[in-house]
C-alpha cells in the first residue's frame, strides 16, 4: 500500500493555510487533497485541588457555537511544548498545575499539526485571563462526573484530550 507524492503547493495563504497534496494511489490513480497546514498545538486536562475540572467557555466559529473546551493554543517559535502548555493555562484561566506530558497525537487526518496533550494537576489560581485580542473565554469548573458525561456527549472539539488525560490520572 504505497502511497507516493506526485505534487505539493500552497493552494490558501490566510488565517488558514491549505496545501494540495497530489499522491499517486496503489491502483496507479493520481488524486488531489487538501490538507491544512498548521504548526503544532498544545492542550491540558486541568484538574483543581478539588478535582474540579477548569475549562474555557467560548465560541467556536466553525460550528457557531459556545462550546466548554480545555484549554490550549499554538505552540511558539522558540517554545517547547511544555513552555507552550503552561503559558496557555495561564493565559486562559490565571491558573498553573503540576504539568505532565502524556502524548503527542495528530490534529486530524488531513493536517499537517500534531496535538500535544497534558495534565495539570493541584491546579491554582495566581492571576487573571491575559487573553489574546481575538479571544473571548470564561473560566467554567467541572465536576469529575459531569466532565465524564461532557466528554460522553461530544460537547467539546478536544475529546480525544480529554479521555487521554483522564486515563492518564486514571480518572475514567
Amino acid at each position: 500500500m504505497l502511497w507516493q507524492k506526485h505534487d505539493e503547493k500552497l493552494i490558501r495563504d490566510g488565517f488558514r493555510k491549505i496545501l494540495s497534496k497530489i499522491f499517486i494511489l496503489p491502483n496507479g490513480q493520481k488524486k488531489d487533497f487538501e490538507i491544512k497546514k498548521e504548526g503544532d498545538v498544545v492542550c491540558v486536562v486541568p484538574v483543581t485541588k478539588k478535582e474540579k475540572i477548569i475549562l474555557a467557555k467560548q465560541f467556536r466559529p466553525g460550528l457557531e457555537k459556545i462550546f466548554l473546551e480545555l484549554p490550549g493554543g499554538g505552540v511558539e517559535q522558540d517554545e517547547t511544548p511544555e513552555m507552550a502548555v503552561k503559558r496557555e493555562l495561564l493565559e486562559e484561566t490565571g491558573y498553573v498545575g503540576q504539568v505532565e506530558f502524556v502524548c503527542t497525537i495528530p490534529i486530524c487526518a488531513y493536517s499537517t499539526g500534531r496535538r500535544h496533550v497534558f495534565v495539570a494537576t493541584e491546579c491554582e489560581k495566581v492571576g487573571e485571563q491575559k487573553l489574546d485580542d481575538s479571544e473571548f473565554a470564561e473560566v467554567v469548573f467541572m465536576t469529575l462526573g459531569d466532565f465524564r458525561n461532557h466528554l460522553r456527549e461530544g460537547q467539546l472539539t478536544d475529546v480525544n484530550v480529554g479521555y487521554l488525560g483522564l486515563d492518564f490520572l486514571n480518572l475514567l
